[in-house]
């Protein structure tokens, strides 16, 4: 376990003993869990979420071969790349040798970040080879951002190897592009401004339309804690039911009149139910609802009132298991069986769903029973191991 916590010190010795060096550059970026306002991101709606103390390191130098080495200190994968090649997605198979590099991988994430960094230069020059090795302590495929904090380590280390330094907002845009283009995820804006942006002890309530953040404080912790419960059920978010969602939201938002669902209310889908189908119809009334929730949320949790609170992740869930439809029998069994325990406010999965993580908001005192008793009544059920682990609000990137 002490490994997992460690990503910095395995980014560091997995360079130093590939490369004979020590790095250069190095940078961190925390993942995230969503508190509350799911797929509402893509929607230009509201959502709050905070930064967690599970980072993606990036460690580089520059790399003396004319090719750059991307390294993953986690798995072992190697992937070579000639950043002086540049090429689209649709290109990728013609540019490099075959399996070097696909869409989806996470070395297109970084490939992607780098690339778009370097154009903002306006320059004709080559970008120059790098060494880089990732080292992360998020859970992949767990809902808690593994890619975006995997883009942001690398926006970091690249934006100092070019001699740049962005903005917040306009660094968690760029990584997001990336993410579009050439990992082919159509991911909202929100997983990268958290893990940019993010505060110690506070949610950040993001307004995804203008990008706008407001820091809620988080309950003290002898009030109450936040428990992730990793399902280790592993989702493909371009496996297309996360863009199937997003496009049926879009058909809902065309078929209401508007722009997008942040502006559809329960008064203008019940006048217009006719006009959208029944897929539409209810990923609608989830995006209207967990608007609603979200603000309610930030409110509550500003108050201190975390019985609202709780009562708000419950019905959250409820909400994207019967309209949205993205969770799943591992998933239900977690937050069903957290709800029941003693000293749990609410539970609800988090994240894009189809598997990954779920989270329950503790009193701190009742954390080790209630992950106990939904450990045991997953292991009957389904017959897996529950990952559990309390965490707390944290700062957002930083360079190291």
């Amino acid at each position: 376990m002490n490994n997992a916590l460690e990503p910095g010190a395995r980014a560091r010795a997995t360079f130093r003993g590939r490369f004979g060096a020590d790095p250069q550059w190095m940078a961190r970026a925390p993942g995230r869990v969503n508190l509350i306002g799911e797929h509402t991101d893509y929607n230009a709606g509201f959502v709050l979420p905070i930064a967690i103390d599970r980072d993606c390191i990036a460690a580089a130098g520059p790399a003396p071969g004319p090719l750059s080495i991307f390294i993953s200190a986690d798995t072992g994968d190697t992937w070579e790349v000639d950043l002086g090649r540049w090429a689209e997605p649709e290109d990728f198979d013609a540019a490099f040798a075959p399996g070097r590099i696909h869409r989806g991988s996470w070395a297109s994430y970084i490939y992607g970040v780098l690339r778009l960094l370097h154009a903002r230069l306006a320059t004709d020059s080559l970008m120059r080879p790098v060494n880089l090795v990732i080292a992360s302590s998020v859970p992949l495929g767990g809902g808690l951002s593994s890619s975006a904090s995997l883009e942001v380590a690398a926006c970091l280390v690249g934006e100092q190897m070019l001699g740049m330094n962005l903005p917040g907002p306009a660094r968690a845009a760029l990584c997001r592009e990336a993410e579009h283009r050439y990992a082919g995820v159509p991911c909202g804006i929100m997983d990268q401004l958290i893990s940019v942006l993010g505060r110690e002890n506070h949610a950040l309530l993001i307004d995804c339309r203008d990008e706008s953040a407001r820091a809620i404080p988080m309950p003290p912790a002898s009030e109450a804690v936040v428990v992730v419960m990793n399902s280790g059920v592993r989702h493909a978010l371009a496996g297309g039911e996360y863009a199937a969602r997003k496009a049926a939201c879009e058909r809902a938002a065309a078929g209401l009149g508007i722009a997008t669902l942040r502006e559809a209310t329960r008064e203008l889908l019940e006048r217009r139910v006719h006009s959208i189908g029944e897929e539409e119809f209810r990923c609608a009334r989830h995006i209207i609802t967990e608007n609603t929730r979200t603000l309610a949320a930030a409110e509550a949790l500003a108050r201190g009132n975390l019985a609202a609170m709780g009562r708000l992740m419950n019905e959250s869930h409820a909400s994207l298991r019967h309209d949205y439809r993205v969770s799943c029998p591992e998933l239900d069994c977690l937050v069903e069986t957290a709800q029941q325990q003693p000293g749990v406010f609410g539970a609800r999965m988090t994240g894009a769903g189809f598997g990954g993580c779920a989270i329950a908001l503790v009193r701190p005192e009742d954390a080790h029973a209630a992950v106990a008793a939904t450990a045991a009544a997953y292991a009957a059920r389904h017959g897996r191991e529950l990952s559990a682990f309390p965490t707390s609000a944290q700062p957002g990137a930083a360079r190291l």
